[in-house]
Formats: structure tokens, C-alpha cells, sequence
């Protein structure tokens, strides 16, 4: 019997990375979120990750400690966009997947200008917590790199065997 008991969103920020290639430290990808039908494609791990922030502030969930910083001008005092509805059932997004790999990200806080929750691997039915945005990226790296090469070493942030 197969225990699919990890595969869940469990937060209003639930996220589903679908990951279809990493060329070097290129990353193609889109995510869906469950405030609208379309997925965010990213072709980077930057702009992923500008991404899921930007959600994160429509949303206002998880709400972040620390103010948003600018080089470009002063910082919004508060979020412009009213709080989304949801569109889709966590039914739906959990049926999204990337042709090398899927992950129910669930960012729970926000931090000391980091994120802290939980990834699922949806292939390997394995969780793991992420204290910042660096192991977050690390984990997803490292899923991605037993994927693309099994014999290559793993680094010291990695999912268990």
C-alpha cells in the first residue's frame, strides 16, 4: 500500500513547484498557488523565488517580521492589494507535476528576512523542514541532482536515503 500521507498543502500558502529542467543553475519551472488557475513560470532560481515572495505579500500569509527593503526608493508601508479568494482545491494543485520533479512547498513564517516551513517531494513521498530560503533552494537542488545523477555526491543539505 502506498502512504501518500505527506502529499497535502495544509496552509493558505501552499505552493506546488513543478520543476521540468535544470540546466546548470538554470531553472525551468512554474508553481501554482491555490488564488488562481494559472501557473507562475520562472527561469531562474531568482525569479523564482521573487515570485513566491510576491505572493506571499498579496496574500499577506505568512506576514513577515521584517520591513521590505528598497535601494530604489522607499518601501511600501503596507500591502496595495487586497487579500486573494481562493480558485482552486488543493485537490487540483496536487495534481500538478514538472516532468523532472514536484514539490508542495508550505512556507509557514517569515523571519529574520528568511522563510522557515516545510517541502514535500511529491515522488518520494518524503518531508523535510527548511529553516531559510538557502535550504529550501539546497533541498530542492539536491532532489533534483539524485534525479539527473544518483552516483554524483550528496551535498551536507540533502534528503534521507
Amino acid at each position: 500500500m502506498d502512504d501518500r500521507s505527506q502529499i497535502y498543502i495544509g496552509t493558505p500558502g501552499g505552493v506546488v513547484l513543478c520543476v521540468d529542467a535544470l540546466e546548470g543553475s538554470t531553472l525551468k519551472a512554474h508553481f501554482y498557488t491555490s488564488y488562481s488557475p494559472d501557473p507562475v513560470h520562472v527561469n531562474s532560481w531568482d525569479q523564482l523565488l521573487f515570485e513566491m515572495e510576491k505572493f506571499y505579500d498579496d496574500i499577506r500569509f505568512p506576514y513577515p517580521t521584517t520591513s521590505t527593503r528598497s535601494f530604489t526608493g522607499p518601501a511600501p508601508k503596507s500591502y496595495p492589494q487586497p487579500r486573494k479568494g481562493k480558485v482552486m482545491k488543493d485537490e487540483e494543485l496536487l495534481m500538478k507535476h514538472g516532468e523532472l520533479g514536484s514539490f508542495i512547498i508550505r512556507v509557514q513564517h517569515r523571519q529574520n528576512s528568511s522563510w522557515q516551513g516545510r517541502i514535500t517531494w511529491v515522488e518520494k513521498n518524503q518531508t523535510m523542514n527548511f529553516r531559510s530560503v538557502w535550504e529550501l533552494v539546497k533541498l530542492i537542488g539536491s532532489a533534483l541532482d539524485t534525479v539527473s545523477d544518483p552516483d554524483e555526491p550528496a551535498e551536507d543539505i540533502h534528503w534521507p536515503e
